[in-house]
């Protein structure tokens, strides 16, 4: 046992390994991958909530929109009950006239009769 076997501490090597050089080129494409996903999914929801807002304001417009036919349809109904009631007057006032010419008409003859008659009665004497 003379020999004695000693233990020496390894040298450091500084050498670059291929598999560690594509972990590093993996986590690194890896960083840049969700980067670029997250970019595009705030550029969506930003997106998305510049068209809500159109949206919301083309609602709001359709609904005043709607607000105005209401009324307008609101208005016609009145207009057109309008127009039933003063046709019904213009037929009562018709059917008023027709009574007073009818009238006026026997009035005259009941005129003409009289003068007739005393028109007679004055070659008679």
């Amino acid at each position: 046992m003379g020999e004695e076997a000693t233990m020496n501490r390894p040298q450091f090597r500084y050498e670059i390994n291929l598999n560690t050089v594509l972990l590093f080129v993996t986590l690194m494409a890896t960083g840049v991958g969700w980067g670029i996903a997250y970019n595009a999914l705030v550029t969506g929801r930003d997106t998305n909530a510049a068209n809500i807002a159109r949206l919301e304001t083309r609602i709001a417009s359709l609904e005043t929109t709607g607000r105005v036919l209401d009324n307008h349809e609101l208005r016609i109904t009145n207009v057109e009950v309008s127009s039933r009631d003063a046709s019904a007057a213009l037929r009562a006032v018709e059917t008023s006239i027709n009574a007073l010419a009818s009238d006026t008409r026997l009035m005259r003859e009941i005129l003409e009769r009289l003068e007739n008659e005393a028109s007679r009665g004055r070659r008679v004497q």
